[in-house]
């Protein structure tokens, strides 16, 4: 379906202190990109998907752009009422759309807690709706707001718990459906499209937007993580039946509600091998860090079907600072790649988009580097669900040069590698 785009800048929107949502028609929206602000093109915004959050921003003054001048402009007190406080606002857009330009805002000193882990989405108002810069970067629907029938998933997930009450692992995706409000947990109990398969307690890294696990006084984990580590009959419980039902069915290891689940391979390998003892349908994927080629490997033997490695930056210095390892290197997540495509297995990239990062050109031509050597099947386009400021200076950013811009950094892609595939969701690789 044609996007559809605005014929006129949106204007600024903010939030006074009660929490109040308002526009400024005196500033058009602006957009951020890195340490830059921008003037959005019409092309590049899009309405606010349906299913989509707005965020008010604390401690945070929006930026928007003079539409004389061209030039940004931060907005220090409300329009409306000085003595009513202001507060820049996000968008977190709906998934399978992916950023072009985070919201502008300038941090109130002294600094203020870092954001929780979301994403922070440019967000404007015009002709009476909400307007993003983004873009919708799958079409498949599987986790589009309107396919999710409250009632209906709330019979069918209880329904499903009383019948599988001693499934640990079907118990804990109750939690993750009713609780959370997991797309993935719910689309197993709906009985279509991808279902997860959660193992690991534990992982071998410290990422610094770890949305499962956080130290005390930091920004929150947006979700609790799994506690035990299911039985390879408990996870074939889930995954025959799905993979059987389902055409076109996905089973994946590697939620966010777990650490990495290479720690457990031998699980893993069980697992596999009972799935594919009892049924050859449909596709077994592995969210990962890739941080163990050697478990890898063992997978691929057992019959899994592909991988998507999630990284944040090509660069390993950049890799390093983020993911913090615990024994291992950016070398080993590389090397697990090797093993996925010698095996003649699918590989995708769960690429972290933040734009201004992503779309430096440094670092545009080190994706274009590993692209080469590697050769990936897919880039995921997810957002990076992290505060801006504090990822730029976890991964130590500075720029040399001015962003591409999103839609410049896709073009260039899509031109240089015409065989490489752009996403957002695991795909189905057979019925």
């Amino acid at each position: 379906m044609k996007p559809i785009h605005p014929d006129k800048q949106p204007s600024l929107v903010f939030a006074n202190r009660r929490g109040e949502i308002k526009d400024f028609p005196g500033l058009t929206m602006a957009g951020r990109s890195g340490h830059w602000f921008f003037k959005p093109q019409l092309t590049e915004m899009i309405p606010l998907p349906e299913g989509s959050d707005l965020f008010v921003l604390p401690d945070r003054l929006p930026i928007g752009i003079d539409p004389e001048t061209g030039d940004p402009v931060l907005l220090d007190s409300s329009p409306d009422n000085a003595g009513e406080g202001i507060q820049a606002v996000a968008a977190f857009m709906a998934p399978a759309h992916t950023a072009i330009y985070t919201a502008a805002f300038e941090k109130i000193q002294p600094e203020p807690i870092p954001l929780p882990l979301f994403a922070y989405t440019a967000v404007g108002w015009y002709q009476d709706q909400f307007w993003v810069c983004g873009f919708r970067s799958d079409n498949d629907p599987r986790q589009d707001f309107a396919g999710f029938n409250p009632q209906l998933l709330r019979e069918k997930t209880v329904k499903k718990l009383n019948k599988f009450s001693r499934n640990r692992l079907i118990q804990h995706l109750g939690k993750c459906c009713l609780t959370y409000g997991c797309p993935a947990a719910k689309n197993y109990f709906l009985n279509r499209f991808e279902a997860p398969l959660p193992t690991s307690p534990v992982c071998n890294a410290r990422c610094v937007g770890c949305i499962s696990l956080q130290p005390s006084g930091c920004c929150p984990s947006t979700q609790d993580r799994i506690r035990f580590v299911p039985s390879p009959g408990e996870i074939a419980e889930i995954a025959v039946p799905h993979l059987n039902k389902i055409k076109r069915g996905v089973v994946s290891f590697g939620q966010g509600c777990e650490g990495e689940p290479l720690l457990q391979a031998e699980t893993l390998e069980k697992g596999i091998r009972l799935i594919r003892k009892q049924t050859d349908r449909g596709t077994i994927n592995l969210n990962s860090n890739a941080s163990l080629p050697a478990a890898v490997e063992r997978l691929a033997a057992a019959g899994l079907d592909s991988i998507r490695v999630s990284i944040n930056s090509s660069r390993k210095g950049c890799h390093t600072l983020y993911y913090r390892p615990n024994d291992f290197s950016f070398k080993n997540v590389l090397e697990s790649i090797l093993v996925m495509k010698k095996a003649g297995r699918f590989v995708s990239l769960n690429y972290f988009i933040l734009p201004g990062f992503t779309d430096d050109p440094d670092e545009f031509q080190a994706l274009c580097e590993l692209i080469n050597l590697y050769r990936p099947d897919l880039i995921q386009l997810r957002n990076l669900n992290m505060d801006p400021d504090w990822y730029l200076e976890t991964v130590q950013y500075r720029p040399k040069k001015k962003p591409m811009g999103m839609q410049n950094w896709l073009s260039e892609l899509k031109k240089l590698f015409p065989g490489l595939r752009f996403g957002y969701f695991n795909p189905a690789l057979r019925d």
